[in-house]
């Protein structure tokens, strides 16, 4: 009985149904939009923090590096032979230390220690200035008074008097090559800078290569340079072997070179230092108790969570993950709130129209809870549909997000700590890495929105919860009537 007339009253009313559901659809379809959107844009940012930290990696631990005395500059100096002969190819490399002061290696093992960190992975991180060309030794000449006057007599003297010689020629010629270089610990290859890449070509090191004289390098340093597995390295004199590339698995590398942890320290002088202590939490909900934990218990370091890297993020990204999260939100529940309402007074306006049915359906002995129960089962109906709508309509704009994928751009800051650890990562090239300086330039990302099955249920609640809300208060309104308030309404 209950489910034929709840047919025939759905069939009979069915543009009111379809306007109903229609605004329940809308916002519900735009709440699906909003969180698929925000989803996507939580994926960008993991993105560029990937490719600043790597993947797995929670926090960093660095030192602030120290202001230089006032005798030492601290720029790179290079030195070259004088006495070479003439056109002599020369090259230097300068090797310094990149981003923040060097740690003591044992303080990777103190921060392994603490509370709540599941792995601690040390690197160190180097910058590598390359000069070569060669000098060209100009020719002195000179000539007689009247041959370069063009008279007899040289002014100042006699005929004949020599000119003071002069030099011609000579220069010189020099390329200059920077890039970076993170020394990795090759026993824990799951935290640092080479996490978050693919070897695509080679191999990768293995545990015994500690102190090998090999190299992985990123894929888009082997472009430019030509490099392949097998080629040859050459940094400060030692010759390294290429022995796999890199693909990084989310935006461009901040490193060009890798090398074991043992032969960067023994190019920058830096024996059981490293720049860089990664760390991994046991528990993501407790990075912060973690980050307090560190800076309580190792002082002088500097901690730096993915979270404190995202705010540093600036450019459409950043804009557009805030229209997200602050104005997306707030409008998708300012929209759905008003679907509820106007699905509440539509249904309390129709229930108003059927004072001669609720009213003669009383008098032939239905009770109140059985006029309430017809009311909200329309109202669940007409629910259930704006939801299956609300999603159609919410995975096309998904889909049609997807397909189109615009592209955001993410402005890689700093934390403002002065020398601190923000960097993320290795180099970044010259002026990257951890430390008060840029971590690393522009990056694009393409920006999708994948819409979960927690999304889909949420959407399903919200259309129940619509209904019931619409329901509710039409059978309020149904519940109170009286059957003498069909016969008034009998003109």
């Amino acid at each position: 009985m209950f489910g034929i007339y709840l047919k025939r009253e759905l069939g009979r009313r069915k543009k009111a149904a379809l306007v109903v559901a229609l605004g329940l659809a809308l916002g519900i379809a735009l709440v699906i939009t909003v969180n698929s959107v925000s989803a996507g844009m939580t994926q960008a940012q993991d993105k560029v923090l990937q490719s600043l930290y790597g993947l797995g990696t929670d926090m960093t631990v660095t030192k602030a590096r120290t202001a230089p005395t006032a005798n030492s500059s601290g720029g790179p100096g290079f030195e070259f032979d004088a006495s070479s002969d003439e056109d002599e190819e020369q090259s230097s490399d300068r090797v310094m230390t990149q981003g923040g002061q060097a740690l003591k290696s044992s303080l990777v093992a103190q921060v392994a220690e603490q509370k709540g960190v599941a792995a601690a992975v040390g690197a160190l991180t180097l910058n590598v200035t390359k000069v070569d060309g060669s000098f060209t030794q100009g020719k002195a000449e000179s000539s007689t008074g009247g041959q370069s006057q063009g008279q007899g007599m040289a002014p100042g003297g006699g005929a004949g008097s020599t000119a003071a010689p002069r030099v011609q020629g000579g220069g010189a010629s020099f390329d200059v090559n920077s890039y970076s270089v993170a020394g990795i610990d090759v026993t824990d290859q799951d935290l640092g800078p080479l996490a978050g890449s693919k070897i695509t070509s080679g191999t990768t090191f293995t545990a015994a290569q500690t102190d090998a004289a090999v190299a992985v390098v990123s894929a888009s340093y082997a472009k430019e340079k030509s490099y392949k597995v097998g080629s040859a390295i050459t940094i400060s004199g030692t010759k390294y072997k290429v022995i796999g590339i890199a693909t990084p698995e989310s935006s461009e590398s901040a490193t060009d070179v890798h090398l074991p942890l043992k032969q960067a320290q023994t190019l920058a002088d830096a024996a059981d230092q490293v720049t860089t202590i990664y760390v991994k939490a046991t528990d993501s909900q407790q990075i912060d108790s973690v980050k307090a934990a560190i800076q309580k218990n190792i002082s002088g370091t500097t901690v730096t969570t993915s979270a404190d890297l995202a705010e540093t993020v600036s450019g459409s990204l950043s804009t557009a993950s805030n229209l997200a999260t602050s104005v997306g939100k707030w409008l998708s529940i300012a929209v759905l709130a008003a679907a509820f309402l106007v699905a509440a007074l539509l249904t309390s306006s129709a229930v108003s129209r059927r004072v001669r049915e609720f009213g003669t359906l009383k008098a032939l002995g239905w009770p109140s809870r059985r006029v309430t129960r017809q009311v909200v089962g329309e109202s669940m109906v007409n629910g259930l549909l704006g939801g299956a709508l609300g999603i159609a309509l919410g995975l096309a704009a998904a889909y049609t997000v997807t397909a189109i994928s615009p592209t955001l751009t993410a402005q890689l800051g700093t934390t403002g700590r002065a020398g601190g650890g923000m960097g993320g990562g290795p180099g970044g090239g010259p002026g990257g890495g951890p430390g008060g300086q840029s971590a690393g330039g522009t990056l694009e990302i393409a920006l999708s929105a994948p819409v979960s099955l927690t999304t889909i249920a949420l959407a399903v609640g919200l259309a129940v919860a619509g209904g019931l809300v619409a329901g509710a208060m039409g059978g309020w309104r149904a519940s109170r009537m009286r059957p003498a308030d069909a016969l008034r309404s009998v003109s």
